[in-house]
C-alpha cells in the first residue's frame, strides 16, 4: 500500500504525526507522504515515526494555487525541507490563511454569529508553522452550537456559495510549480476532479507541471482511468492517496484504502529531481 496524500495536525488533519504513523501501519502502509497544507512542520516527526514502523517516508506538501477564483491544490514530493525560499513563501501562504480566517468570522458576524477569531487562530499564532483554515471555524461553530457538526457547517456557511464563503488569494500553478521545483521536488495536480477544469491540464503540463493525482477518494473508476490516460498522453507521473484527515468533514475515508500502485510510484521517484 503506498498513501502519498495524508494530513496532520499540523494543518486540518486530526492526528499527530505519531498517531497517523502507528493507523499506516496498522493498514499495512509501505510508503507514506505528509502533504499538509502549506506547511512542512508535520513532516520531520513523520519521518522519525516511520523509521521506527518501517515505513518508506516521502516529504510533501500541499499548496493552494488560484486560477480564475478556483483552488487549484498542488502536491510537492521530495521537497527539501530544508528549503529557506520555500519555506519563506510557504510563511506568505500561512498568514493568507489567517487573514482568510478572519475575514470569514467577520462576515459570520454579519449575520449574528460572534466568534472569538483571536481564541479560533491561537494555535497558529503561538505556532507560526500550523496552517489555519476553514475546518478551525467550524469546529468554533460546533462548539458554539450554530451547527450540528462540520459537515453542517461546511453546507451552511463556509463553502463556496454560502454566506461566510471568503474567496482564497493566492499564487498561479505555474509559480507553486516553480517554488516546489526551486526545492527539489516534484509537482502534482491533487484531485483534479475537484478542480473541475480539466482543460486546463495540458497547459498545466507545459508550465511545469510533473504529475496527476488519478488514485484519490474522490476519483471512481472512470476518473481514474481518465487522469491515467491523460497523464500517459501528456508525460505525465502519476500521484495517489487517501487524502486521509481523520475528519468527518473529509469523508470517512481510511488508511489503506486508495493505493497508488508500485509501479507508478518507481515511476514517480524515478523523476525525483538531484
Amino acid at each position: 500500500m503506498i498513501d502519498l496524500h495524508t494530513h496532520t495536525t499540523a494543518s486540518d488533519g486530526r492526528c499527530t504525526p505519531a498517531e497517523l504513523v502507528a493507523r499506516a501501519a496498522a493498514a499495512g502502509i509501505q510508503v507514506l507522504s505528509v502533504t499538509d497544507h502549506d506547511t512542512t512542520a508535520g513532516c520531520e516527526a513523520t519521518r522519525k515515526a516511520c523509521g521506527t514502523a518501517g515505513i518508506e517516508f516521502v516529504p510533501g506538501i500541499e499548496i493552494t494555487a488560484v486560477r480564475e477564483g478556483a483552488d487549484v491544490h498542488v502536491l510537492g514530493y521530495f521537497i527539501d525541507l530544508r528549503s529557506t525560499a520555500l519555506e519563506t513563501f510557504l510563511s506568505e501562504q500561512r498568514r493568507g490563511r489567517i487573514d482568510r480566517v478572519r475575514e470569514i468570522i467577520d462576515r459570520l458576524a454579519a449575520h449574528g454569529i460572534a466568534l472569538d477569531a483571536d481564541a479560533i487562530l491561537q494555535p497558529g499564532l503561538d505556532d507560526p508553522l500550523k496552517a489555519a483554515g476553514r475546518p478551525w471555524i467550524a469546529s468554533a461553530l460546533v462548539a458554539g452550537g450554530h451547527v450540528a457538526d462540520a459537515n453542517e457547517a461546511f453546507s451552511r456557511w463556509l463553502q463556496r456559495g454560502r454566506p461566510a464563503f471568503v474567496p482564497r488569494r493566492g499564487s498561479r500553478p505555474e509559480d507553486v510549480f516553480e517554488r516546489i521545483h526551486d526545492a527539489g521536488g516534484l509537482a502534482s495536480l491533487a484531485h483534479p476532479v475537484l478542480v473541475g477544469h480539466d482543460e486546463w491540464i495540458p497547459g498545466l503540463a507545459e508550465s511545469g507541471l510533473d504529475a496527476l493525482e488519478a488514485y484519490h477518494t474522490d476519483h471512481d473508476a472512470a476518473a481514474t482511468l481518465r487522469y491515467v490516460g491523460m497523464a500517459g498522453r501528456l508525460g505525465l507521473a502519476l500521484s495517489g492517496g487517501s487524502d486521509y484527515h481523520a475528519d468527518q468533514s473529509h469523508g470517512a475515508t481510511g488508511l489503506g484504502t486508495v493505493s497508488l500502485p508500485r509501479d507508478a510510484y518507481d515511476q514517480l521517484k524515478s523523476r525525483r529531481r538531484s
